[in-house]
């Protein structure tokens, strides 16, 4: 079957299944699903006319879109949709595929995961861009690990009422934390977040720790406390062996069950709709339309993004390109940033290789030599997530060295206007001198921690890149050739005043040049920050949703 026929069964199925679900879960709030498409404008005329769905409504229940549903509906006199492509799980019973802490990325179940490509870019070729597609999105799927930007990572980005002092109030109040100061750390939010500690981690992780130090590298205690760089146990979003994702945290029985509150899985959105410059509701994969007082996109840094082009919202070439009517040139997909990572893998001895879970559970965060002051640009993680069939000792751990302040940035395009068809990712990974430089400095900073005992002992052989990679190139081409990404995309719609050139949205998340848009979710980061983006995001929606009356 080719894709266009693919798409086109996926369509028919997905609409079929939306349309009974229309019926069952929206009720009246439902609009009828237009049975032919009309144009554009001739529809929008007529959106003022149309029943309101709901006052707002979110697209995405993800790390931003669970809390940004949560958050408005506090208000129980606003009506708040909530839609999302994925399926939607009771709370406590997701699967174990999605809810345990050992299995990432839904181990690529097309279910719960996107499935998306890259394009080969400088490294030569494709990376697995894995998403979300759940009640909880990329939080359902990913490491789990409940660190925040640094404060660094805030002065980059240098935005008015987006500092580091000015975002702890919502760091807090996102976490419900056991372990660290209570300057830093809050106790009664949603979301449980638990501080490793040696006596946690696995022998491995503990073994590479006093390798880190026997290097020089200091211990910490709290990596979101003032001083980073070293070696640590990681903090977790995991309880009893369950990754708390934020469908679980945020979106409990009792958020579900508000009679202001409509949560609608399995539904897909094709694009915004607009009267004028104004947004009027969304459009569905199936044609069926539905229409708020205001629109919030939470469907993270690829879908987000995809859904803004397809609805006019982007660069006028590309929009010109694909006969898409133009509603505001912004430059849409033009800075998208993530972390790369290189495996530097390890047959393990079998005898002294011990319990291998958690799978994550300490890094080292530090600087390369061409770092800026102040700018913790390298991770080296080990984890038990490895292949264990490849090691011919039939065991192996991985330190996980990426870079953490990329230079290198790529783009997201859409390939058609079809809502099916996955966007065009190019991460243009490493094709900054200076990416390639401090990745493989992080590459041997890992090699010589592998070496120093009481690491070393636990060691069979080194797989990656092999002792017979030597010399830079060697080394680099082992790097090229299986490099992979961390998994946090950002910036498709970057947040910025509205003179900046490089900005899609305002300070309070507002798409520019159109009125009651918004994005909030990883998309709008002006650059990737130095961490996993998790928490980040949740934080960044906490903000925004503390901005609606």
């Amino acid at each position: 079957m080719n894709n266009e026929t693919h798409n086109s069964e996926r369509r028919k199925l997905l609409g079929n299944s939306l349309i009974t679900a229309a019926a069952a879960v929206i009720g009246s709030f439902s609009v009828p699903v237009q049975a032919n498409f009309e144009p554009a404008e001739k529809s929008n005329q007529k959106a003022r006319k149309m029943p309101l769905a709901a006052d707002i409504i979110i697209v995405g229940g993800g790390s931003a879109g669970a809390v940004m549903a949560r958050r408005l509906s506090d208000n129980n006199k606003r009506r708040v949709l909530l839609l999302e492509a994925g399926h939607s799980f009771d709370p406590k019973h997701y699967p174990d595929v999605v809810a345990k802490s050992h299995v990432l990325g839904a181990n690529g179940n097309p279910e719960f995961e996107w499935g998306y490509k890259t394009e080969p870019g400088y490294v030569g070729h494709a990376i697995s861009a894995v998403r979300g597609k759940v009640i909880g999105g990329s939080s359902a799927v990913n490491g789990a690990v409940a660190l925040r930007a640094r404060p660094d990572d805030f002065k980059r980005w240098n935005l008015p009422g987006w500092s580091y002092e000015e975002m702890l109030p919502y760091f807090k109040k996102l976490e419900s934390r056991i372990g660290g100061s209570n300057a830093l750390h809050g106790r009664n939010g949603p979301l449980p977040v638990r501080q490793l500690t040696r006596a946690d981690i696995t022998p491995m992780q503990r073994a590479f720790m006093d390798a880190s130090l026997a290097n020089g590298f200091k211990a910490i205690v709290d990596f979101d406390g003032p001083d980073a760089n070293g070696v640590g146990p990681y903090p977790m979003n995991i309880v009893d062996g369950v990754r708390v994702n934020t469908g679980m945290a945020y979106l409990t029985a009792e958020v579900r069950a508000r009679k202001n509150l409509t949560i609608r899985p399995d539904t897909m959105v094709d694009k915004v709709l607009f009267e004028g410059k104004r947004a009027v509701g969304v459009q569905l994969v199936n044609g069926e339309k539905l229409f708020a007082g205001e629109v919030i996109l939470s469907g993270g840094t690829y879908g987000s993004a995809a859904i803004l082009l397809r609805s006019g919202i982007g660069p006028q070439e590309h929009l010109r390109s694909l006969s898409i009517p133009m509603v505001a040139n912004l430059p849409v997909g033009l800075n998208l940033v993530d972390h790369p990572i290189y495996y530097n893998a390890y047959a393990a001895r079998p005898e002294t290789i011990g319990e291998q879970s958690p799978v994550i559970g300490a890094k080292l965060w530090t600087h390369s030599s061409s770092a800026t002051p102040g700018e913790l640009d390298l991770h080296i993680t080990a984890t038990h997530l490895f292949p264990h069939e490849q090691s011919p000792t039939k065991v192996g751990f991985v330190l996980a060295v990426a870079l953490t302040r990329p230079l290198s940035s790529g783009r997201l395009s859409l390939v058609s206007r079809d809502p099916m068809a996955a966007p065009r990712i190019d991460l243009n990974f490493l094709s900054a001198p200076q990416d390639r430089a401090r990745l493989l400095e992080g590459v041997k900073m890992a090699r010589k921690i592998g070496q120093t005992g009481p690491l070393a002992a636990l060691v069979s052989a080194e797989l990656k890149p092999g002792p017979a990679a030597q010399s830079d190139d060697a080394i680099l081409a082992s790097i090229k050739s299986t490099l992979d990404t961390y998994h946090h995309p950002t910036s498709t719609a970057p947040m910025g005043r509205r003179n900046n050139p490089a900005a899609v949205v305002d300070l309070e998340c507002k798409v520019h040049g159109v009125e009651a848009l918004r994005v909030v979710d990883a998309s709008v980061f002006p650059d990737v920050p130095s961490v996993a983006t998790n928490v980040t995001v949740i934080a960044t929606a906490e903000r925004i949703a503390s901005m609606f009356a």
